[in-house]
């Protein structure tokens, strides 16, 4: 027998690879490589899947198969109907008319650690790949692995976006500095918890981007949304299907001229990504944006108001689109979400997708406003609140979260009242001609009232007309 004997895997999965289930709960596996034998008369590649746990066969009908050996030194076999699960391992010999029992057969290559469950794709800017700093018990866990920067799988580990590897595949959407804590750990471990299978995580977030290095739509060539393209890339290298994607995204777009077009260019971003991935209902849990503590102009402020709250419209005009808000969580710096924030922001995207795609029943809808009315005094207005578990309670005593304009310009508040779960507002005057209420307005808004239940707080609004 040569030392070249045996049998390599050509089209495989990498160590750590974790597969798309479809709606069975399974997944096909098409495997292929080549063989060599000094003898090659009445050779055959046989291939199983066992568990990494103990090298049991996963199943019957995934203990050693033979595979088409073919007389030119290639082989194929799809191992079907693999459940949801593992962590497995593909193993591969070959027999001869010598020795034709798998237990003097000859050993071939191997993969390790992988895993049937669901994909998800990161994306958007700096708080999506993750910049948080300090340390954070955040430990990494077997079945939760990532599709990295590099374009290879790994067990996922904080920084998500590291861009320290020397084999910078995708140096477009590479973090060169400043990689630190992502939510995205402690979401995947919330669904493998609750849901009991592997989560693969897909790195496509890059600091700074604006939409429009995401949506075709904005551009005559659709090769310039070019963090598009880089993210289809990366899906079809982990397999082609994902079940979702996690978007956090909008600081770039607040300033004049592009928050108010941002609800039409995020639709039209929706429309593109879920053509190309072949999903018409892909889900998208969203982000609403934070804050920026810096000095900001007031355009840029209004522009925070508007990404926020076409972030708020898209969640109700879109089918499988659903936004938390993250305008309560603390922060590292000027304006990213800290290690603390980024375990809080983690779970309310988790518990989102749950409920959104895997239909548990979680009450994990934030508080929103659903209507504006004036109270009959004329000197008030009620908010009509929808999703409060528990009681609406002020998180901040002395702050002034809410804003109200009028035909006279702006109009004073001089209490605030939650009665039950809405809230009434008490103004210094009586209204005159149309008015609005907004809500967390501003790139560093008051904190706003909290479902004390659930501990969270009223997505931000802006400009809700007052019936």
């Amino acid at each position: 027998m040569a030392l070249t004997d045996g049998v390599t895997l050509v089209q495989a999965p990498a160590d750590w690879q974790i597969l798309q289930q479809d709606g069975a709960g399974v997944a096909d596996l098409p495997l292929t490589g080549r063989w060599a034998a000094e003898d090659r008369r009445d050779c055959r590649v046989f291939v199983r899947l066992v568990r990494s746990a103990d090298a049991a066969p996963v199943a019957a009908h995934l203990d050693w198969t033979a595979a088409e050996t073919r007389a030119d030194g290639t082989w194929s076999l799809t191992l079907p109907r693999i459940p949801a699960g593992g962590l497995y391992r593909v193993e591969t010999h070959l027999r001869t008319d010598k020795e034709p029992c798998s237990e003097w057969a000859i050993h071939g290559e191997a993969r390790d650690f992988l895993g049937v469950g669901d994909l998800w794709v990161i994306a958007g800017q700096s708080n999506a790949a993750g910049y948080g700093k300090g340390p954070c018990d955040d430990a990494p866990e077997l079945g939760i692995h990532l599709f990295g920067n590099d374009r290879r799988w790994r067990l996922a580990r904080q920084p998500l976006a590291d861009g320290s590897g020397a084999d910078r595949r995708e140096a477009i959407n590479c973090e060169w500095a400043n990689p630190g804590h992502a939510p995205w750990l402690a979401f995947a471990k919330r669904l493998r918890r609750d849901l009991g299978h592997p989560i693969g995580l897909i790195a496509t977030a890059l600091g700074g981007s604006p939409l429009s290095r995401w949506n075709p739509g904005e551009h005559a060539d659709p090769a310039q949304a070019d963090l598009c393209a880089c993210m289809l890339r990366a899906v079809a290298q982990a397999g082609g299907r994902v079940r979702g994607m996690v978007w956090y995204q909008g600081c770039s777009d607040t300033g004049p001229g592009k928050a108010s077009t941002y609800l039409a260019r995020f639709t039209t971003a929706v429309a593109a990504w879920r053509a190309a991935l072949g999903d018409p209902a892909l889900p998208i849990i969203t982000v609403q944006l934070d804050r920026v503590t810096a000095p900001q102009t007031p355009e840029v402020h209004d522009g925070w108001s508007q990404v926020r709250e076409a972030q708020r419209q898209a969640a109700r005009r879109l089918a499988g689109v659903a936004v938390v808000p993250a305008s309560d969580l603390p922060l590292s710096d000027l304006i990213h979400v800290s290690p603390a924030g980024n375990l809080v922001l983690g779970a309310r995207a988790a518990e989102a997708a749950l409920a959104l795609v895997h239909g548990c029943d979680l009450a994990w809808r934030a508080p929103e406003v659903e209507s504006a009315r004036r109270g009959e005094d004329g000197a008030s207005i009620h908010l009509e609140v929808a999703h409060v578990a528990g009681r609406l309670r002020p998180a901040d005593a002395s702050g002034q979260p809410f804003t109200v304009s009028d035909a006279d310009g702006a109009v004073g508040i001089v209490g605030i009242d939650h009665p039950s779960q809405g809230v009434v507002l008490r103004l210094a005057r009586s209204l005159s001609g149309a008015a609005t209420v907004s809500g967390g307005a501003g790139a560093h808004p008051p904190l706003l009232p909290v479902d004390m239940t659930r501990n969270l707080p009223l997505l931000c609004f802006h400009r809700l007309p007052v019936a």
